[in-house]
């Protein structure tokens, strides 16, 4: 050193260069603590991700199971249904596949309690005594809805 001069610059350097190491181990170590507070965040996020697909495989495996179950449920009630149809009149089908599809589905309903369970109303008397005086093979409407009524031994006629 040929100054003393220079050597107080090179003192003052040293002294700021030591309190900006000083500050850049304290940032260093505020990320540290940042990165091991998200890493415990992460790991706890992926368990909870974890725990959720598990959740929901579980549904659509029971979704699956339940959709087979209806599956094979629509093919026996469809084989029955072609068994039935095969024994009813061709004019009488016709006209129960007319009324299903304008009636939302459902096109004969039964008669319970003198109430017509496709619309839910009440027969008068005139319109049950005729359901009465009709012979057991002729097909009777409600005059409400128009559906086919199926006469049980229930409805009491």
């Amino acid at each position: 050193m040929s100054s003393p001069k220079d050597l107080e610059n090179l003192q003052r350097e040293i002294v700021s260069l030591a309190k900006r190491q000083g500050d850049l181990e304290e940032i260093v170590l505020e990320v540290m603590e940042r990165r091991e507070s998200l890493q415990e965040r992460v790991a706890e996020l992926t368990e909870r991700v974890s725990s959720v697909q598990a959740k929901s495989d579980d549904a659509t495996g029971r979704r699956d199971a339940a959709q087979a179950e209806l599956d094979a449920e629509a093919a026996t009630v469809t084989k029955e249904r072609e068994l039935v149809a095969g024994s009813v009149p061709a004019d009488l089908l016709k006209l129960y596949e007319k009324l299903r599809e304008q009636q939302g589905g459902v096109g004969a309903a039964r008669l319970y309690q003198r109430k017509c369970e496709g619309c839910h109303i009440e027969l008068n008397i005139t319109e049950l005594n005729e359901v009465r005086a009709a012979a057991k093979d002729t097909v009777v409407r409600c005059e409400n809805c128009r559906r086919i009524l199926v006469r049980t031994s229930e409805s009491g006629l």
